[in-house]
């Protein structure tokens, strides 16, 4: 089967479409394994993870309008005002294309400093082929490895360690485990 549409896969085509509506209202940042799968790691995922800097209600409504008209839909809810205070409680939400299942955008609010710090730091990774923003390759090296840690996490972070081998820095990714200790796991 191909999974092409011209020169991009269906999950970059998704991402990028999404992120072009989202970009034009917040700030965001592509996180966990679809970063990996952008630098070439070669495995499977219906989801892309999204965090986006919090909105007042307003914005978001706007935002999600403005997701609607451009063919996507919030499978949670149909109203902004529903699907705002789901991410308020700090849950996430997802969005796929009208008429499909997959893939999905998972969205969620910044719900803490660790947060509002990935989006700080977020960068364009000219590898990865896409004009999107993602977090720092060790942000999501240290999430993997602290946080997640399930088998599938581990390939993720050892892959994204090899391509970047040369760019890491580890101080910054131990740092960034304690705040995961600090703010996640107590």
């Amino acid at each position: 089967m191909n999974r092409k549409v011209g020169d991009l896969s269906i999950l970059e085509k998704f991402v990028r479409d999404f992120v072009s509506v989202v970009e034009k209202y917040c700030k965001y940042i592509i996180v966990s394994g679809f970063v990996a799968i952008a630098h070439g790691r070669t495995r499977g995922t219906e989801d892309i993870d999204i965090i986006i800097e919090r909105l007042d209600e307003l914005k978001f409504s706007k935002l999600h309008d403005n997701l609607i008209k451009n063919g996507f839909f919030c499978v949670q809810a149909d109203d902004a005002k529903t699907v705002y205070e789901y991410l308020t409680d700090n849950l996430s939400v997802r969005y796929i294309k009208k008429g499909t299942f997959v893939p999905e955008m998972e969205l969620k609010f910044s719900k803490d400093s660790l947060d509002e710090y990935q989006i700080k730091t977020r960068k364009k990774y000219p590898l990865s082929g896409l004009d999107i923003y993602f977090s720092t390759i060790e942000m999501n090296i240290a999430f993997k490895e602290e946080l997640l840690k399930s088998e599938k996490d581990i390939e993720d972070a050892k892959h994204l360690r090899e391509v970047y081998s040369d760019e890491i820095d580890e101080n910054d990714i131990n740092k960034i485990k304690k705040e995961i200790k600090r703010l996640r796991l107590k």
